[in-house]
């Protein structure tokens, strides 16, 4: 019992331990992904990316051991890929933590500590997912408002009547402009006082903006890509 949980590997990685690493690894990935797929909605290609980081930490890992400056060089790499892809919801960076943690327990030789490590955070994950816990009654309220409108509108003054009317607080998260300047588009945290008004509400914001793009997204999905 006890070898089970200590490392395959000895000094110098040899082929079969080599291969029940990259073996655990790539099952492991693939029952992390299936069973995030369940709670998750997300695409098929960030699934298959979610296997395969496991058995890719866990080679990094075998190589960098012991040597500081493929470690270095490693870290870099790892930091770029967060400048070149587009930021994650939540959900998707904890799974993605999830298989990298697994990856490293791999990469170390403790293959049963990965598998176990793996499947429990999981299931904890999706039994947390089911419990009525962490849930506000008052978060259904809060809506991420989109709104595009032509540069010579002044929007504070034309939105303001509405937004007071149908929403108990409201904040102006972002401005930015578009179409070469000739359109602005913003971003406007919305309470709402009813929740079944959201349709009024666009409709007399439609008017004022010349029947533009208009957009009410529940808040608690999109604030962590703000």
């Amino acid at each position: 019992m006890e070898n089970l949980f200590s490392s395959i590997f000895s000094e110098t990685m040899d082929v079969k331990a080599f291969f029940i690493m990259i073996t655990s690894t790539i099952l492991t990935g693939l029952v992390i992904s299936f069973l995030m797929s369940f709670k998750m909605h997300s695409s098929k290609r960030f699934f298959i990316s979610n296997a395969i980081m496991p058995s890719i930490v866990a080679m990094v890992i075998c190589f960098a051991n012991g040597n500081i400056g493929v470690a270095v060089a490693v870290g870099g790499a790892f930091g770029l890929v967060r400048f070149r892809s587009a930021q994650g919801t939540s959900e998707e960076i904890g799974a993605l933590f999830i298989s990298v943690a697994s990856g490293i327990a791999f990469g170390m030789g403790y293959i049963a500590y990965g598998v176990l490590f793996s499947i429990l955070v999981t299931l904890i994950y999706i039994i947390l997912t089911h419990l009525p816990i962490f849930s506000h009654k008052d978060q259904a309220s809060y809506k991420l408002v989109k709104i595009t409108i032509p540069e010579d509108l002044n929007y504070e003054e034309e939105f303001e009547e509405i937004l007071k009317r149908y929403s108990s607080e409201y904040e102006y998260l972002k401005v930015k402009t578009s179409d070469m300047g000739s359109l602005y588009k913003l971003d406007i945290k919305v309470k709402m006082k009813d929740v079944k008004e959201v349709k009024e509400m666009l409709d007399e914001i439609r008017v004022r903006n010349g029947n533009m793009e208009v957009a009410a997204l529940p808040y608690s999905e999109v604030s962590t890509q703000l």
